[in-house]
């Protein structure tokens, strides 16, 4: 676009007419919503109309910068505000004309900063159409003036008490179970009659399940799972979101070749959310300035339960925990751990035993004396062979014990390890009864105010709609919370229940072992101690 115009503008500088290189700045807030006045639409059309009065020579709009959705407290978390500065930098623009100071700074020391050091030291115009109306090539002086620097304390603050009033509705928002995140996570979609409630994406939400049964049952290692995903043609997550139409951007979006990587698994099996809770407020932002982030202790996170549908299980959830606290890493060209990988330990430095390999013999060692120093431990080595020998009777012998010992707790009523979330099944029955409660009252009242005259019939109907489906959540959640308290009465220890279920093991499996064993220390003499999971009625094993 070109304009070349004359102005009834006269200036004082007799030389020939400098030619004014644009960049038109507009910067949308989320704070703004819908405000037709401030659209990127309505600036566009402001700043189009009115640059051709403000020259008296030859003009070109260059370029145009639009921060949409953007803060105005800092500079850095623009980015096209950054590519403004560096066009000015390299000489590519000479001028910037924006609708008004709000649109450009709502920080007052950047402000200051930007005009008074660096717009001179770049020989640079700036224009503000809007009051106070700044032209810095006609009248510099006027970036000094009181109306300016009040100007920019005004918008400093509008800000620090926007920013305010958003974080204390979204602390609203988490403590109700309500999600804020701009995205659903991967397995999810958000719900498009109540964008912060979560509903089950089915394509998705099979891929999330499959692989915590690959790693929590299977045994399989995360590149191994990566592998796997990446040879069935299974889009990441990122490319899966784009394909649905949403508008989601990462960093390496532009980058981004479909794979899957381990770290996308890794943050999958981490993720609370596939089992009904909602984890949110795990950080808190320092400065609404500075925009940068600080991780919170877990007693300070909003965490809600039985807020949507569940992907995975409980149980399964923290099947994977334990399993991703161990050491499985894998051997490079492996895809599955090795049997006894994460739970082998020196009995005497504690350190882990490392796997080695001698004519299709394979044994552990102390890794301190292998790989450290031979004066800090000693080998501590024992084969393969005899280990498994070893584990598989003394997991043999201790399922016979704790048969007996499972009739014994049933007939003297000992819920062992489970009292805690009794209480806590209880306490949440408590509240959501009285949460169904409620709005059962609140439905009888939205009748009468129906036939009072007080609510239309479209508000009728939309309130009694979203008290319905909220009536239906927490029937669906109750009903769970039951089964679970009635389950928990009937076992003795979830622990014990895992043993129980083995009853006839003859094989050993990666698996089953993270799941009843929590080590095995190997000593020096050849002898292990394993150390169960379910281990209060007895001691440790040594073999």
């Amino acid at each position: 676009m070109t304009y070349i115009h004359q102005t009834s503008i006269s200036y004082s500088d007799s030389s020939a007419p400098k030619v004014w290189r644009i960049g038109k700045y507009i910067r949308l807030s989320r704070d703004d919503g819908n405000s037709e006045s401030e659209s990127i639409t309505n600036q566009r059309k402001i700043l189009d109309e009115q640059i051709a009065a403000c020259f008296d020579g030859s003009c070109f709009v260059t370029d145009e910068y639009i921060d949409d959705g953007r803060t105005g407290t800092s500079d850095d978390t623009r980015p096209e505000f950054m590519r403004l500065t560096s066009d000015v930098k390299n000489g590519r623009i000479n001028c910037i004309v924006t609708k008004n100071l709000s649109r450009a700074f709502r920080n007052s020391a950047n402000q200051g900063k930007f005009l008074e050091e660096f717009i001179p030291l770049y020989n640079t115009r700036f224009i503000s159409l809007y009051e106070p109306r700044i032209d810095t090539y006609l009248n510099p002086e006027v970036v000094h003036s009181l109306e300016v620097s009040i100007t920019g304390f005004i918008n400093e603050q509008y800000a620090y008490k926007t920013s305010l009033d958003v974080r204390r509705t979204f602390d609203t928002k988490r403590k109700s179970g309500e999600f804020i995140g701009a995205f659903a996570p991967y397995g999810y979609l958000k719900d498009p009659v109540d964008k912060n409630h979560l509903v089950v994406d089915p394509e998705a939400a099979k891929v999330v399940k499959d692989i915590f049964h690959w790693f929590a049952d299977d045994g399989m290692s995360k590149r191994g799972i990566v592998l796997k995903l990446n040879e069935m043609g299974i889009s990441n997550p990122t490319i899966h979101k784009r394909r649905q139409g949403l508008n989601y951007w990462n960093p390496q979006i532009y980058n981004n070749d479909g794979l899957w990587s381990e770290k996308t698994v890794h943050d999958i099996l981490r993720n609370r959310t596939y089992t009904g809770c909602l984890v949110q407020g795990r950080q808190k932002v320092l400065s609404y300035k500075l925009h940068r982030r600080a991780q919170l202790p877990e007693k300070d996170w909003y965490i809600v339960k039985d807020v949507h549908v569940p992907i995975v299980s409980p149980a399964l959830f923290e099947k994977a925990q334990a399993r991703s606290r161990l050491n499985t890493r894998t051997a490079p060209g492996q895809t599955q751990v090795h049997l006894f990988s994460g739970l082998l330990r020196c009995a005497d430095c504690q350190k882990s035993m490392t796997r080695k390999t001698s004519k299709n013999n394979v044994y552990y060692c102390c890794s301190t004396y292998t790989r450290k120093s031979k004066f800090k431990c000693t080998r501590h080595s024992i084969h393969e062979d005899r280990l498994k020998e070893a584990v598989l009777f003394t997991l043999q012998k201790q399922i016979e014990l704790l048969v007996n010992l499972h009739q014994i707790l049933k007939t003297i009523e000992i819920a062992s390890n489970s009292s805690s979330e009794a209480t806590q099944i209880d306490n949440q029955l408590l509240s959501q009864n009285k949460e169904l409660k409620k709005l059962s009252t609140v439905q009888d009242q939205l009748h009468l105010d129906l036939y009072a005259g007080i609510l239309s019939s479209d508000d009728y109907t939309r309130l009694y709609t979203r008290l319905k489906d909220r009536s239906c959540q927490l029937q669906k959640s109750i009903s769970a919370l039951k089964e679970r308290s009635v389950s928990l009465k009937n076992s003795a220890s979830p622990y014990l229940d895992n043993f129980l279920s083995t009853k006839n093991i003859s094989k050993l499996e990666h698996s089953l072992l993270t799941e009843l064993i929590h080590s095995i220390q190997v000593h020096e003499n050849g002898k292990v101690t394993i150390n169960f999971r379910f281990s209060d009625p007895f001691p440790s094993n040594e073999i």
